[in-house]
């Protein structure tokens, strides 16, 4: 349990007031633009083949075991998945397009969107081999959380997956997410039980990671291998020194 500053006229302690709340804003189907990348809303004409053919380079399905769907058997199956995907406003699938290439490498979405107490959850992050353990694939989260925090003025960023995958663990540990929890047996999918692991930003933690990510992904961490100079762990950690 929490401590708490406030309290009411009982004595017992509540929580922080949030003056002239509002309902927020849906996230809107507009590009993200980054240096190494653009999310954009998916669109089936111009993303399909360019996806399938991001995940087919990879050497095996071990990718999609943790995903609700996939791996796919072929182009066509894979499009009419995308197709389905691209209908909905909630989840709010996006491609990732390599500004390098101008293909799309990979998707994400957010998802169970709670305007009411501005709270939304990035899903379906599938990377192709070409995004993976790249500029871009990290610059994704800065720009959802900028359109989350800046844009949509939310309060909560919620990352949930399988406790058992521990490649989206870590990932959520490294964009700078906040271990929450376990729901236990909280999904079955494919077939078997899942155990959910539950992380969080919360808006008074967005400015210290803002800054992180900007010095993470300026041209100046990199030397001219395109090695970084310095980690967004460390960077993250600095930051949060320097606010606390």
């Amino acid at each position: 349990m929490s401590d708490s500053a406030f309290t009411n006229e009982f004595g017992q302690p509540i929580g922080a007031p949030v003056p002239d709340w509002l309902p927020r804003s849906a996230p809107p189907r507009t590009p993200m633009q980054g240096r190494f990348c653009r999310v954009e809303p998916v669109d089936v004409s111009r993303h399909a083949d360019d996806l399938y053919a991001a995940y087919a380079s990879a050497a095996d399905g071990r990718d999609w075991t943790y995903m609700g769907a996939g791996p796919f058997a072929d182009a066509a199956s894979y499009r009419a998945y995308l197709a389905k995907a691209a209908e909905t406003d909630d989840p709010l699938h996006h491609a990732i397009v390599d500004l390098a290439t101008g293909k799309a490498v990979g998707t994400c979405a957010l998802m169970r969107t709670d305007r009411a107490n501005g709270v939304t959850e990035v899903g379906f992050v599938a990377y192709s081999p070409l995004l993976q353990k790249t500029c871009a694939g990290t610059e994704v989260m800065f720009l959802l959380m900028r359109r989350v925090f800046d844009e949509l003025g939310y309060r909560r960023f919620e990352w949930k997956c399988d406790s058992l995958n521990a490649p989206s663990r870590a990932a959520a540990l490294r964009y700078g997410f906040t271990y929450e929890g376990l729901f236990r047996q909280a999904v079955v999918y494919k077939g078997r039980s899942r155990d959910t692991a539950w992380y969080s930003v919360v808006d008074h933690e967005w400015p210290a990671l803002r800054s992180a990510f900007r010095q993470w992904l300026a041209a100046e961490n990199f030397d001219a291998r395109g090695r970084q100079r310095q980690s967004l762990a460390a960077l993250i950690a600095a930051s949060r020194s320097s606010d606390a």
